[in-house]
């Protein structure tokens, strides 16, 4: 356990491709956790990604309302309009009472969703590990899967939670899109350029800036955190490992379990812990990098919006409203084509997760028929091997 605890410490550092099989783990994960949606548990699924994606859309027109408002808004400024002022102040209520509503009943709706998915997942998978004809063999799930009541508890919950919240957001950004695109388009127009005595117009400049911003922010993502898959399901195995390790110490000294043959508690324990320590240092490097392209995203976008419609306003063909307007529809849009970025820790956690929880449906499978060849075919050998953990 000590060797096995140092060498997954070692490796850790620089496995970073995929393992054979190991891209099949996704699809079998859908596999059984797309049940929740065909079966018994349909109705209520279905009604409530439709309550989710009505949601979505009321909350995007009721954004769509507030950019338009922040238009008004400003330009009454710009004219000291002391009545349109207020007339605006009174229109304001009714949008921001309606985007505080709708986004209460979508943490309602969401939570409600995963809640439910997560309730059916884990009873399935309670079910088929503790099933009657495996209970004495459940816990001979080696490697990977030494620790089936974690995965089942945690990985399970994160495998359920996370998908939900990515869809959601995935849809709301397409749809964000498609709405203030036609904004930047219609309020930006065309930007007039005179260099060198050649005069000429870039159309939708502001769409334009606003897909190439975008786009070296992804780049910047996927260049700086390309591994935070691997580290943060590495990061996962381990503790894992540490967990399973103190649980064996602990029985050893307990007398419930035999101490193995050359086995030194303390050192064994001492491995794991190093192991996840240095995965974690890993994990803090990767999470930083990430952290310093979204930051800077977030805190230089709207300064963009504002400098890419100030050579308009300053030659008069773009009002305080509009530019108002504009540089909000810049940063929704940025935002929503940013969503890739936003979301990849979460995208890296959640496909980690559901690999681990794949990886012990496939330990299932195998168990279930441990006479039939096919079953164990299925499963790589170098994805349930105790050295690979």
């Amino acid at each position: 356990m000590v060797a096995r605890a140092q060498d997954c410490g070692s490796r850790m550092l620089t496995r970073i491709s995929f393992a054979p099989g190991e891209k099949q783990l996704l699809g079998r994960f859908w596999q059984s956790a797309s049940g929740y949606w065909r079966g018994l548990t349909a109705w209520t699924a279905w009604l409530l990604v439709v309550a989710l994606i009505v949601n979505v859309i009321l909350q995007l027109l009721t954004q769509y309302g507030l950019n338009f408002w922040n238009r008004d808004f400003f330009n009454a400024i710009g004219r000291k309009d002391q009545a349109e002022l207020l007339s605006q102040a009174f229109r304001f209520l009714p949008l921001a009472a309606a985007s505080i509503a709708l986004t209460v009943f979508s943490v309602w709706a969401r939570m409600t969703l995963q809640r439910s998915w997560r309730e059916w997942l884990s009873n399935s998978l309670y079910s088929d590990w503790l099933a009657d004809d495996r209970l004495p063999r459940r816990n001979a799930i080696q490697g990977h899967h030494e620790a089936p009541e974690y995965r089942i508890a945690e990985d399970a919950k994160v495998a359920t939670d996370l998908p939900i919240d990515l869809a959601t957001g995935l849809l709301q950004s397409v749809l964000t899109i498609a709405t203030f695109v036609g904004v930047l388009w219609s309020v930006g127009g065309s930007l007039e350029i005179d260099f060198d005595g050649i005069a000429f117009a870039i159309p939708g400049y502001l769409v334009l800036a606003v897909i190439a911003y975008s786009a070296l922010l992804v780049i910047g993502i996927w260049l700086t955190a390309g591994r935070l898959t691997r580290v943060i399901e590495e990061n996962k195995r381990m503790e894992a490992e540490l967990r399973a390790i103190g649980t064996h110490v602990r029985e050893v000294g307990e007398g419930k379990v035999v101490q193995e043959a050359g086995m030194n508690g303390r050192h064994a324990v001492g491995a794991a812990l190093k192991a996840v320590i240095a995965i974690w240092r890993i994990y803090c490097w990767q999470l930083m990098r990430m952290t310093l392209v979204t930051y800077t995203g977030l805190l230089v976008t709207p300064v963009v919006g504002l400098l890419l419609c100030l050579p308009k306003y300053l030659g008069g063909t773009m009002t305080l409203g509009e530019v108002v307007q504009a540089s909000a529809a810049f940063v929704v849009v940025q935002t929503a084509f940013n969503w890739f970025t936003d979301n990849y820790a979460k995208l890296a956690e959640w496909t980690a997760s559901a690999n681990r929880v794949a990886e012990l449906l496939l330990a299932l499978d195998a168990d279930r028929a441990p006479g039939d060849e096919a079953g164990h075919r299925s499963i790589p050998a170098n994805r349930i091997a105790p050295s690979d953990a």
